[in-house]
Parts: C-alpha cells; sequence; structure tokens
C-alpha cells in the first residue's frame, strides 16, 4: 500500500510538474574562433526557441542544452567532447557539428550510441551516408551551388571557381562546374585555399589574370569571407569586369556591416536570408531583435537552429518527453514545417537531408543598410542533388 501510494504521488507531481522530466541535447559546436558565429547564432536560436515556446512541451517535461566549444575545424576535440555529453552526462541527442571533419567524426559515435545527431550546418553532401542517426537541418553545398551554376550559365560565358580545399568547398566546386558546363559556360580554372588563415592575394591576382566573366567563391561563412570581399576590392577585379558570386557563405548576414559597399551587388544563392519578406521570416527576425538587440540580425545558422528546435520540440511532444532513439529517427525523417523563416522545409526520409527552396539574392542598401534581397526562387523543394545525381545502385 505504501509503495502504491508513493507512486501514485510521483505520478501526480510530475503530472502537475512538480517533478520535471529533462530532454538533455548535447551540443558540439563552434564558440571561439574565426568561426565563433556557427556557435554563437546557433545558441541564440536554440534559447530564443526555448523561451518562446515552453508551453509547447508536454507537462512536466523540460528541455537542457549542454553545450561544448570545438574551436573550429578539430575533429579529435569535436569527437571528445561528443564521447563526454554520451558517457558523462548521458544526453538524449546530440546536435552541432559546423565544420564537416567534426560531423564526420562524431557519426560513428552516433551509430554506436544509437543516438540521434541533427547536424546544424556541415554541409558536405556525404555527411548524413556516414550514420542512420544522422539528420541535418542545415544545406549542402549542392543544394545552392548546382542552381548557381544553372544561373551563371545564363549571365556569364566564362568563369573561375576559388574555394576552401576541404569537403564542401570541393562539393561547392563540382557542383558549380558540373552545371556551368552543362549550361555552355567554360570554367577557365579551379583554385583551392587553405582553410586555416589563407592569404587570398596571390589568388585572386591569377583570377584577374585570366580575365573571367565572374569568380566562384566558397569559403566557411564569418571573418573569413570579409577577407575575401576585401581582397577581391583591394586588387580591383570589379573594375576589371569580374562579376563576384557564390553560395550564400560569401555574403551570410550578420557579416554584411563588416564587409562595407564593396559587397553591393555580389550575388548568391541561398536558402535564408535575413531580409526575406515571409511572414514566418518577418516574425522570427522581429522576435530575435526583441531579444537581441535592433543591431543583432539572425543568419543561416540561427535559421538552421531554430528550425532544428522545431523539429526535436515535435518529437519531445509526440514522444512526451520519453525519447526513443528509433522512434525519434522515426518523426525526424518524416518532419515538415510549411511556415519556416526559411520557407517550406521537410527531412528527405530517404537521405535524412532537408529538401528546402534555394533564392537567387543580391546584395543591395535596404534603408540604409546592406542587405542579402531574394530576387527570386531559383529551385523550390530541393533535394541534395548530389545525391540524386548519383547513378542508383
Amino acid at each position: 500500500m505504501v509503495k502504491r501510494i508513493s507512486a501514485l504521488l510521483f505520478a501526480a507531481l510530475l503530472a502537475t510538474g512538480a517533478i520535471a522530466q529533462t530532454v538533455k541535447i548535447g551540443v558540439v559546436n563552434t564558440y571561439s574562433g574565426p568561426a565563433a558565429s556557427f556557435g554563437e547564432f546557433g545558441d541564440r536560436a536554440m534559447k530564443l526557441y526555448m523561451k518562446l515556446h515552453a508551453n509547447d512541451l508536454p507537462s512536466g517535461v523540460q528541455v537542457e542544452l549542454i553545450t561544448r566549444d570545438d574551436g573550429g575545424p578539430n575533429p579529435d576535440k569535436a569527437k571528445q567532447l561528443a564521447q563526454e555529453l554520451i558517457v558523462r552526462d548521458k544526453v538524449n541527442l546530440l546536435a552541432g557539428g559546423a565544420f564537416t571533419p567534426n560531423a564526420l567524426a562524431i557519426a560513428p559515435l552516433a551509430t554506436e550510441a544509437k543516438l540521434p545527431f541533427v547536424v546544424l550546418n556541415a554541409g558536405t553532401s556525404v555527411v548524413t551516408t556516414r550514420s542512420p542517426y544522422l539528420v541535418r537541418v542545415s544545406f549542402t553545398l549542392w543544394q545552392s551551388s548546382y542552381p548557381l551554376g544553372q544561373w551563371a550559365a545564363k549571365n556569364y560565358k566564362r568563369a573561375y571557381t576559388l574555394v576552401s580545399d576541404y569537403g564542401p568547398g570541393h562539393d561547392a566546386e563540382a557542383a558549380f562546374t558540373q552545371a556551368f558546363k552543362a549550361g555552355g559556360g567554360e570554367v577557365l580554372g579551379s583554385l583551392r585555399v587553405t582553410l586555416q588563415n589563407p592569404d587570398f592575394a596571390p589568388y585572386m591576382q591569377r583570377v584577374k589574370d585570366a580575365k573571367p566573366d565572374c569568380l566562384m567563391v566558397f569559403i566557411p561563412a564569418g571573418k573569413t569571407a570579409t577577407a575575401v570581399m576585401k581582397t577581391f576590392a583591394d586588387l580591383g577585379l570589379a573594375a576589371a569586369g569580374v562579376h563576384l558570386i557564390g553560395p550564400g557563405d560569401i555574403t551570410t548576414d550578420e557579416e554584411l556591416p563588416n564587409m562595407g559597399e564593396v559587397a553591393l551587388g555580389v550575388h548568391t544563392v541561398f536558402h535564408y536570408s535575413a531580409a526575406a519578406e515571409r511572414p514566418a521570416n518577418k516574425r522570427f527576425v522581429e522576435a530575435w531583435k526583441k531579444e537581441y538587440g535592433a543591431s543583432s540580425t539572425p543568419n543561416f545558422a540561427a535559421a538552421a537552429a531554430w528550425d532544428a528546435m522545431a523539429m526535436i520540440y515535435a518529437a519531445i511532444r509526440q514522444e512526451k518527453g520519453k525519447l526513443d532513439a528509433e522512434r525519434t529517427m522515426d518523426i525526424f525523417k518524416h518532419w515538415k514545417n510549411p511556415d519556416s523563416p526559411r520557407g517550406p522545409i521537410a527531412i528527405d526520409p530517404q537521405t535524412r537531408d532537408i529538401v528546402q527552396n534555394e533564392y537567387l539574392r543580391e546584395v543591395r542598401k535596404v534603408n540604409g543598410q546592406l542587405a542579402n534581397v531574394e530576387l527570386e526562387t531559383v529551385a523550390t523543394a530541393l533535394k541534395d542533388p548530389w545525391k540524386e545525381l548519383q547513378p542508383k545502385k
């Protein structure tokens, strides 16, 4: 009788929220170094979502973020941190992966622990093939660079490419080149630069000497993108008739004020812009500025983290706070959101990759501020083209 009364009391306390059931999310992201914006903006978005949607959780359930800083592209450290979160902190799921090498290092741990891992950024197409417990809410470089190549082929005859020498850069180069050539364009040359602290000047000079109509650049978003923009301007490529284009990483929203007017007129293809006129995005940006200040602007990393939390909360609601890995992955694989800040999105159940629109954007001044203005939708409900174009086995 005593045990029964105790059990009933515990159940009542849990139902009323007096005893909370906690869902632990272990986040391995980049919070320091040149790419710290990935962790900073992702963290802000996740916390803002939690604050605004606290009442969406089942009664007696709460969510806890446990964050760890990998410091940048450092797979050994990322793996160590993820292992600690799994073994010591006993998290219910993992999130993060700003860089592809880090996400690939964590993937085997997710498989071994049978723990869902929500990839918040890493954009190399192969990432989701490395574990059945990975789901990506961000993008792939093929999603932006392939339609960019298609658009560029209609506007330019000769192109040059310059990318960071790692997985996403190789994907951007291959996707753009394939689409640009298929559209009748000629690629005069391709350059790959070191990921850490590159000197862009000698590469830009080679591009200028080749006299292409456009230069397609991919480098990790943030301070490196600003360095590219300033070098492009300093060496006079725009004045020489070279048009700078790329996936959206080169004009990420939060860096535009640091780039200055040299960024004006740059065309990119991407899945998100803080300047987008979609009602859901306006609400998102308004809530962000109310929370973090009028001078702060959310970027694509923030949008991905926001959508990740929406997906995670959907699983928590459906499982009433008691997450089972297989059930959670099944929910993730069939999750859709027709009203994301970036437009309608879904997870492809076959690949566990994001399906989303891609927009042609141009940097313009809006109310005196630089913004990525969306001009048109160049791809609708686009799955990862790399996986779609692979020979079927």
